[in-house]
């Protein structure tokens, strides 16, 4: 595969994975929208088409920082880098690039399964009852309070997931039958 070929699919899913990621902010100026952003999409969508598998984690996980301290900005009016529960945000959604990394074969089933799955993990993993202080008990019970009060932002997640990996997938595999240059070494072989 030329060199061309490889730097122009990567720079299309870079492109669309930063358009994505500016619709972060659309979020914070309609509070309806809590947690219906494409993160989670993103980080799928990085890890079943980057045919580098590095460069799926690099990219999702840049784009994520760069737009946190973006949005942290908007919150706070002061530049935050890192805060007590970073590691963990960042921990999940490279979970979630390796989900999509799982997405052999791109069709709505297995989009929606990687969906699904990854808005568990979410789930689980961020509501934690520890990682953000003291606004739950520190035990299973209030784990469990936890991930009730967390349903409305993970169904917001959930419903994000499915329209934003509708674009993003949809959107690069059009794009793909209408473009030779962004299809894989594997997919031309076929």
């Amino acid at each position: 595969m030329s060199t061309q070929k490889i730097n122009t699919r990567n720079i299309v899913l870079v492109l669309m994975i930063l358009a994505a990621i500016a619709l972060r902010f659309v979020s914070y100026e309609y509070k309806t929208l809590s947690n219906f952003t494409p993160v989670g999409a993103v980080a799928l969508f990085g890890g079943a088409y980057f045919t580098d598998k590095w460069k799926a984690y690099l990219v999702v996980l840049l784009a994520l920082f760069i737009s946190d301290i973006g949005i942290n900005y908007l919150y706070t009016s002061k530049l935050v880098f890192w805060y007590s529960g970073s590691a963990w945000v960042y921990l999940t959604f490279a979970l979630m690039v390796f989900i999509g990394t799982l997405i052999k074969k791109v069709n709505v089933t297995n989009v929606a399964i990687a969906s699904l799955v990854s808005v568990c993990v979410h789930w689980l993993i961020i509501d934690l009852p520890w990682i953000y202080g003291t606004l739950y008990a520190h035990n299973l019970s209030g784990y469990g309070q936890s991930l009730v009060a967390a349903i409305p932002f993970e169904k917001n997640m959930l419903l994000a997931d499915v329209f934003y990996c509708a674009v993003l997938f949809g959107g690069f595999e059009f794009a793909q039958n209408k473009y030779t240059i962004l299809r894989s070494k594997k997919q031309l072989a076929v």
